[in-house]
């Protein structure tokens, strides 16, 4: 195996990594027990899509059909619509997170010092409300731990000014015009992350695209600004999670198998609603 995080394994093949989405789920960055069945499917398949709908930007997909897979890896039914063979690449130790909207990690920041890492916001902003224009907040990509929200000037010390700038302008772009197509199909998308890497000399779009476990959507018909939105992401993991008291060091309380069940049906409702019927 050549690498495995919290909810992906990645093996090397032929020159070529293949990524497996397994069932795993994680929050508060542990992962959690039981998993979701065919959540790493789900998430697949919506990050497929995506990759394919923004064409014009350069991603790390070589195949995502299993039967154009190399044929040692035919036997291996399991990874079936879960998996993708990819190229290497160089990855960029940046999280670059999108926001559109106030909420998480963002709107602790602004209730304390009216800032989202480090960037004024207007005043008298609420939980839920819109942002003005989207901004970009990177973070740190902890290999353990929590990633940590950084500012620009900090990004830019760590990998200079013109790929930091490049980053930020290609990281609101895809936000923006995804956010603008899933409005359509009646998902706000809140915020979300992306992962690039650098292969050939080319800036590349990796990991995953615009999921449930990398995003926040929230259904548009029940948008309420003051309010927390019934997402259909992770966030529902994360809210039962902080319910119980848990003190987010390992282990993790067990998943209740309503929990496990509701969560796959917020993953699936998203992926029906933005692809499935595309």
């Amino acid at each position: 195996m050549h690498r495995r995080g919290k909810v992906r394994d990645v093996y090397e093949v032929g020159g070529k990594l293949l990524v497996v989405a397994t069932d795993r789920i994680s929050a508060f960055d542990v992962v959690l027990e039981p998993g979701v069945h065919g959540k790493g499917t789900i998430l697949t398949q919506i990050s497929n899509f995506w990759f394919g709908r923004f064409g014009d930007v350069e991603n790390h997909l070589l195949e995502t059909d299993f039967e154009r897979f190399p044929p040692e890896l035919k036997r291996f039914e399991e990874i079936r619509d879960r998996s993708v063979l990819v190229r290497k690449c160089e990855v960029i130790p940046i999280e670059c997170v999108a926001r559109g909207f106030l909420a998480g990690s963002g709107l602790k920041e602004y209730q304390q010092s009216g800032t989202a890492c480090g960037i004024p916001l207007p005043v008298g902003l609420e939980a839920g409300s819109r942002l003005p224009a989207p901004i970009f907040t990177p973070a740190t990509k902890a290999e353990s731990g929590h990633d940590e929200n950084i500012t620009f000037e900090r990004m830019i010390s760590e990998i200079g000014e013109t790929l930091a700038r490049q980053l930020r302008e290609l990281t609101l772009e895809i936000y923006v015009r995804a956010a603008e197509y899933a409005r359509v199909c009646g998902i706000i998308i809140a915020d979300t992350k992306f992962e690039f890497g650098v292969a050939d000399g080319k800036l590349i779009w990796i990991d995953e695209a615009l999921t449930p476990d990398s995003s926040r959507f929230w259904p548009a018909n029940e948008y309420a600004v003051g309010s927390n939105p019934p997402s259909f992401d992770k966030q529902f993991v994360r809210d039962w999670l902080e319910s119980t008291g848990w003190d987010k060091t390992p282990p993790a309380p067990t998943l209740p198998i309503e929990i496990i069940e509701k969560t796959r049906e917020k993953y699936l409702r998203a992926y029906t609603q933005l692809a499935a019927e595309v």
